[in-house]
């Protein structure tokens, strides 16, 4: 058993004194802590004797009373003050509720030093404290036996969930959900919970009331800002805040070994679809290592997506697919992700996962092997007109009508039909008069902006648009040719 308020005040080679509090002697002491911190309740843990040299302890009666109300809220045992150091003078105030709450305050004599009443603690809890080694020793003992197990995060919380008597999970530090897939989730009022954060912090633990007696407690996993330890203790128990921490650092570990696990499956996934798209396995050996990944072409999708506000988001959109439990290979290039998904159905997780501002193109249906690359070509398109249109997700069906072609083949025959006059043309000049026409388009047919943007005379551009029109047979002046040049050239 721990030893008592009561029990230290009569060790008299420690010379402790009673200030106030004399009807809550019997409060256990499990540690103590020494701090000259302002707000010290926010360092402890839970039946600390705090010991202080009165730096903390405000002059003023109402700031006073305020500390022992916030060190009985925060579970202190006793309040130790050293004498003729800094303390200002206790008021009557601090006594009264010193009393009322039943927090014993006690003087250090000058110049007992703290670490005496430290040493007379630690003897009298050792067994206490053998005990939580113990338990400190078994929570890292379970990080070693799952290790080599694939589900290892949801494993080691299963244990750690035995261990400290208690619902025990690591969730997902901005819904709630859990990080691990394949779980079902907490209720919304503890998502809700976890997601707003608000609550007492307490030795880096912070609770949060739920309804009734109930409370989640929250712990910071290390190293993984995303990701949140949450245990639903008994109203009646109070955790270990230390083991709490420790139980947070195991799962850090295994987060660690779960991502690494989760990119190399990634890379191994980009690795293929490149392979696809270069064509260079054939259609068997394709489809039976894309089945690997849970996915076939006959009913997978291929998606374009980007987010210019947040490009971390689209990088780590993978893990959030993952989490869902959604099939998918992706690969990324130059801030865009280009995925494949098994269906329609998962498009919502990835529309989520690139968050407030991405987009997204969805191309038709895959089918076949030899229609990726123009599946990708599709989801490219798709994303492109998104961007235009301010669209979060536009599939390649419903982008049809402002796309002109509704395929890469249609694409190449139109440019081919239109544009195959001024391709003909050395490159260098064929490139100098289609991008005076892209520039005198987009700057709605004005002479004078097109020479200012090109820095050419305003009569160069004349020239140049006029050659166009001889070599294409389409007048920029009539509005069926210049719908077709325009998307002549989008096509190209």
């Amino acid at each position: 058993m721990p030893i008592t308020v009561g029990e230290l005040l009569e060790m008299p080679h420690l010379r402790l004194r009673l200030h106030s509090g004399a009807g809550a002697l019997d409060r256990p002491i499990a540690w103590t802590h020494a701090t000259d911190l302002p707000e010290p309740w926010r360092w402890v843990a839970g039946g600390e004797l705090l010991m202080t040299n009165g730096m903390p302890i405000p002059r003023s009666a109402s700031g006073q009373e305020e500390l022992v109300r916030q060190l009985v809220e925060h579970g202190a045992a006793a309040l130790a003050i050293g004498e003729q150091m800094y303390a200002p003078p206790l008021t009557k105030r601090l006594a009264r509720t010193s009393e009322e709450l039943g927090f014993p305050v006690l003087w250090i004599s000058f110049p007992m030093p703290f670490i005496a009443i430290s040493r007379a603690v630690a003897e009298a809890t050792l067994l206490e404290q053998s005990q939580r080694l113990i338990r400190t020793e078994r929570i890292y003992q379970a990080l070693q036996q799952i290790s080599s197990q694939s589900a290892g995060l949801k494993a080691l919380t299963g244990v750690l969930s035995r261990e400290l008597g208690c619902d025990v999970r690591v969730c997902d530090r901005a819904t709630g959900y859990d990080w691990y897939p394949g779980v079902a989730p907490f209720p919304e009022e503890i998502r809700s919970a976890v997601a707003e954060r608000r609550g007492k912090l307490r030795a880096g633990v912070i609770a949060v009331r739920l309804g009734g007696e109930r409370r989640a407690l929250l712990v910071d996993v290390p190293t993984h800002p995303d990701a949140v330890l949450v245990v639903l203790p008994e109203p009646t128990e109070q955790p270990d805040a230390i083991l709490l921490q420790h139980a947070a650092t195991v799962c850090a570990l295994a987060l660690s070994q779960a991502r690494l696990t989760i990119e190399h499956d990634r890379r191994r996934g980009a690795e293929l679809l490149l392979q696809i798209l270069d064509e260079q396995l054939v259609p068997a050996v394709a489809q039976r290592r894309l089945e690997e990944f849970g996915l076939r072409f006959t009913e997978a999708v291929c998606v374009a997506a980007w987010n210019d506000d947040d490009p971390d988001l689209v990088t780590n959109a993978h893990l959030k697919l993952w989490r869902s439990g959604v099939s998918h290979v992706t690969v990324h290039r130059a801030g865009t992700s280009l995925t494949l998904l098994p269906d329609n159905a998962a498009l919502q997780v990835l529309v989520q996962a690139v968050g407030q501002g991405g987009q997204a193109g969805v191309s038709d249906l895959i089918i076949r092997p030899d229609r990726m690359a123009d599946a990708a070509r599709e989801a490219m398109w798709s994303l492109d007109i998104a961007k235009e249109q301010g669209t979060s997700l536009l599939r390649y069906a419903d982008a049809g009508p402002l796309l002109g072609p509704r395929n890469p083949t249609e694409a190449r025959a139109l440019v081919d039909r239109v544009l195959r006059s001024v391709l003909e043309l050395p490159s260098e000049q064929a490139n100098e008069l289609l991008m005076t026409l892209r520039v005198f388009l987009e700057n709605g047919r004005s002479w004078q902006r097109t020479a200012e943007a090109l820095h050419v005379h305003r009569q160069t551009v004349l020239y140049r648009v006029r050659r166009i029109e001889q070599l294409t047979g389409k007048r920029v002046a009539d509005t069926g040719d210049l719908a077709t040049l325009w998307l002549a050239l989008k096509a190209l």
